[in-house]
Formats: structure tokens, C-alpha cells, sequence
């Protein structure tokens, strides 16, 4: 009674275009007739659609089936040609290794037998994989040149997603997805934030191009890439005017990059815009609410969203929230806590003192002992070992000072709340939002039953000091 032999089948191919695997399911079905006709089992289908073996890309069931034969599962290998299996030498030296050493050494294709035991064999094996890394190499050249050339041309690449504003031929222009793009950067270039810009997206009901939710990288993507302006890009440069539409005109374009790279190169934030920005946290996930509107009344909200990341149940009107944490800001200025406080910051001046002593004593021994090692006097063990406890002193001091020099925001402000209070009105919003956040670090907002009436007892205020 003849042996049962359990045969893996490797497919594979490099592009399909469709997505319907139809080369795969060719190459399937020849090699299932192979197995047949030698009364082979087959083992398990190895499938890896849409991947070159030429790239080095990772292939998943191409390593589990090699995990398979390491472990003594498969006793065959068939394949529809040797070039599905790798077209990389190196590639199939490593194959032939593990075969080899696991026991397995056929290997079978529907034009060939490669015996991997054998000389003769691995001649051919090898033969087999050189002329398919010359062949891949010749044909990465021309597609390579290909692209270049449709580049150089101004005609538009390929892929399956299309690009915002424009059809799936990547030409045809969307009319009402040019519009916003042209909105997205008027508001760009009028200094408003991306959050911003991202929220009014969301007002206009229009998706992004794969129906998922606006973010704002995905805004900065689409307003900062050349190819709304007609440009047609290649490898990260402008390499011809493309043969599509422009969404905008390349003066303004201009225009957006250079106002990108200010924002980046100076770290902008836009104005803050309400008093509580940034300092209301939701009472049941933590999150941070944010401004927004409905039906005309203001409100800060935990919004849902990748952007946010909120759970979307707490909101609460802005104006009596910043009338009642203004208030409280202003009455704790005048409190007898608020004033031990500042007897603190200022018994920390002799504090200050004595740390920069201590800081410019540690890095006079530090440059000391740098000349030391210099010259000779010491060894670069040594010098290590009396760099390390000094280092540690000059950042624990100025540490400290950093400490004490956040402290100060409360200067001029402690004990002069009543006189805040009548000039309140006068101040502008970054001198109100600047008291706020000297003095609160954030405000807690607790669920409650719906009502028109502001309830004090939702508001928990979590102070600086």
C-alpha cells in the first residue's frame, strides 16, 4: 500500500486589479488536476493575492506553509510555476534549506518537477529563480518608466481611491466637492483652526471619499496636496501641469503652503474663542466638552468622534457655566486660602535662591571635570562615574526652578478679586480665559435630568491651587 502523500498548493499573484482573485483561482485549479492525477491529498490551499514575491513583501500563508513543512505536516509542494512560489534567489535558497532539512524534498509545478534533494535539482531550481529576478527586475524598470511618463505627461495615476473633489477618473470635476475644498481654504488661510474647519465639513453633510468621518489630518491632507491646484506630483515633486481641472489657482495655493508651514514652524494655535475652552471635563467618561451650537444657544458639549473621543452624553449651556466659574474664580481670589497661597509663592524667592546657587555650583564641577578628563588627569571611567550624580543635581535644581516659575501666574491676582469683578466686563477674552486657568485647572460637568435651569451642583471645580 502506497504512502499518502499531503500536498501544500501555493498561489499567488502580484496585482489584481479586479479584486476577484480570478488569476489565483486559475493557477488552483491546474494545480488540483496536478495532485489528482498523483493521487496526492491536498493538505491546505496557500493563497497570497495581490502580493509580489519580488518586493519582500511580507506573505502571510507563504510563511505559514513553510511553518507547515518545518513541522513535518506537508510532504509535497506544488505550485503552478516556480516564479509563484519566489522570485528572489536568495529567497529560494532559504525554501530548499528548510524542505531539506525538514525531510520534504518535492517540489512540483505544472510545467516541471524540481527534486530538492538533489544537485541536478537545485541547478534547475536555481536557474529557474535567477531568470525570474532578471524578468521582475526588467519588468519593476518599465513600470517604473511607464509611470514617469504619464507623470511627465500630466496624466492622472491609478489606484482605486479617488481623489476629493474629482471622479472616479481622477479628471472629472465634483462641482459640489470643489466648493467646500475652495471653503476649507478660504477658512485656512482666514486663520481658522483645523477643528474648525473639520466641524464645518461635518455641518455641510458631505462624506469623505470612503464614507468614513471627517478628521483633521484628513482636511490638512486634502487642502495642502498640490494636485488641487493642477499639479501633477511624482515621487513628492512637481513634476508637470496635469491635464485635470485645478480646484483653486496656484497663487492661493501658494498661499496655503506658506501659511502651513508658519502654523508648523511656530507651533499657532488659533485665538481662544470661549472662556471654558479646554477646561470642562465630561462626568461620566472624562473627555473634554467642546463649544457648539443648537438652535441659536451656545453650548459645551462631549462630542463623540475620532477627533474627540468623547461618549457624547453631557452638555450643558455655556453662558451660565462661565457666569457661575467666573464668579467662583473671582470670590477664591479673595479667599484666605488663595492668600496663604501667596505667602507661599512668595517665601519661595529664598527658595529661587538657593536652587540656582546649587545649580551653578553643579555645573562649575561639571566643567571641571570635563577639563580634567581632557587633560589627562582622569580616565573615562572615573570621569563617568563623577558625571553621573552631578548631571542629576543640575536637573533636580532646575527642575525645581521650573516648578517655582510656573507658580508666579498668581502675581497681582490674590486679594484683588472684588476689583476684578467690577472690571470684569472690560477685560478681553484672553485676559478672562488668563484669571480662569491661573486659578482653576479644570471643571468637572455631572450628568443631570433635562431642565432649562442651570444647576449649580452639576459644576465640580478642580482648582490649581
Amino acid at each position: 500500500m502506497s504512502e499518502t502523500i499531503s500536498a501544500a498548493i501555493y498561489a499567488r499573484i502580484s496585482q489584481d486589479s479586479t479584486g476577484q482573485g480570478l488569476g489565483v483561482q486559475r493557477q488552483l485549479e491546474d494545480c488540483r488536476r496536478l495532485a489528482a492525477s498523483r493521487n496526492w491529498v491536498i493538505g491546505e490551499e496557500y493563497i497570497d493575492n495581490d502580493i509580489s514575491a519580488f518586493s519582500g513583501k511580507v506573505r502571510p500563508a507563504y510563511d505559514r506553509m513553510l511553518a507547515d513543512i518545518e513541522s513535518g505536516l506537508r510532504d509535497a509542494v506544488i505550485c503552478y510555476h516556480q516564479d509563484r512560489l519566489t522570485r528572489r534567489p536568495m529567497e529560494f535558497e532559504h525554501f530548499a534549506e528548510l524542505c531539506q532539512r525538514a525531510g520534504m524534498t518535492t517540489f512540483a509545478s505544472v510545467t516541471s518537477d524540481i527534486q530538492l534533494g538533489t544537485d541536478d535539482g537545485m541547478l534547475v531550481g536555481r536557474i529557474f529563480a535567477a531568470v525570474a529576478a532578471q524578468e521582475s527586475s526588467r519588468k519593476s524598470a518599465r513600470t517604473k518608466r511607464r509611470i514617469l511618463q504619464k507623470a511627465e505627461a500630466g496624466l492622472p495615476n491609478g489606484g482605486n481611491r479617488r481623489p476629493f473633489g474629482y471622479e472616479r477618473d481622477r479628471v472629472t470635476v465634483i462641482e459640489a466637492e470643489a466648493e467646500v475644498v475652495r471653503g476649507a481654504v478660504e477658512k485656512f488661510l482666514a486663520r481658522e483652526s483645523m477643528k474648525s474647519i473639520m466641524e464645518w465639513l461635518l455641518e455641510t453633510g458631505l462624506a469623505t471619499v470612503d464614507g468614513g468621518q471627517w478628521r483633521t489630518v484628513t482636511v490638512r491632507q486634502i487642502i495642502t496636496n498640490p494636485r488641487i491646484a493642477g499639479w501633477r506630483m511624482h515621487n513628492g515633486e512637481r513634476i508637470a501641469e496635469a491635464i485635470w481641472e485645478p480646484l483653486i489657482d496656484k497663487g492661493t495655493f501658494e498661499r496655503v503652503l506658506a501659511e502651513h508651514e508658519r502654523r508648523t514652524a511656530t507651533g499657532w494655535r488659533p485665538a481662544r474663542r470661549h472662556l471654558l475652552s479646554g477646561l470642562l471635563r465630561c462626568g461620566k467618561c472624562g473627555g473634554r466638552l467642546f463649544s457648539t451650537s443648537r438652535e441659536g444657544r451656545r453650548l459645551y458639549r462631549c462630542q463623540r468622534g475620532i477627533d474627540h473621543g468623547g461618549c457624547g452624553s453631557i452638555t450643558i449651556s455655556a453662558l451660565p457655566v462661565e457666569e457661575w466659574i467666573a464668579e467662583a474664580v473671582l470670590m477664591r481670589l479673595d479667599s484666605a486660602d488663595m492668600k496663604a497661597t501667596l505667602d507661599g509663592e512668595n517665601r519661595a524667592d529664598a527658595r529661587h535662591a538657593a536652587l540656582m546657587s546649587e545649580l551653578h555650583a553643579a555645573q562649575q564641577k561639571l566643567d571641571e571635570l570635563m577639563l580634567m578628563w581632557t587633560r589627562d588627569e582622569i580616565s573615562r571611567g572615573e570621569f563617568a562615574t563623577g558625571r553621573a550624580p552631578l548631571e542629576k543635581r543640575v536637573s533636580n535644581a532646575e527642575r525645581q526652578l521650573s516648578h517655582i516659575a510656573g507658580s508666579r501666574r498668581l502675581d497681582g491676582l490674590v486679594g484683588h478679586g472684588s476689583t476684578l469683578r467690577t472690571q470684569w466686563e472690560g477685560l478681553n477674552l484672553s485676559q478672562q480665559a488668563a484669571t480662569v486657568s491661573a486659578v482653576l485647572d479644570y471643571a468637572t460637568i455631572q450628568p443631570t435630568q433635562p431642565t432649562k435651569i442651570m444647576d449649580p451642583n452639576r459644576i465640580i471645580p478642580t482648582w490649581r491651587l
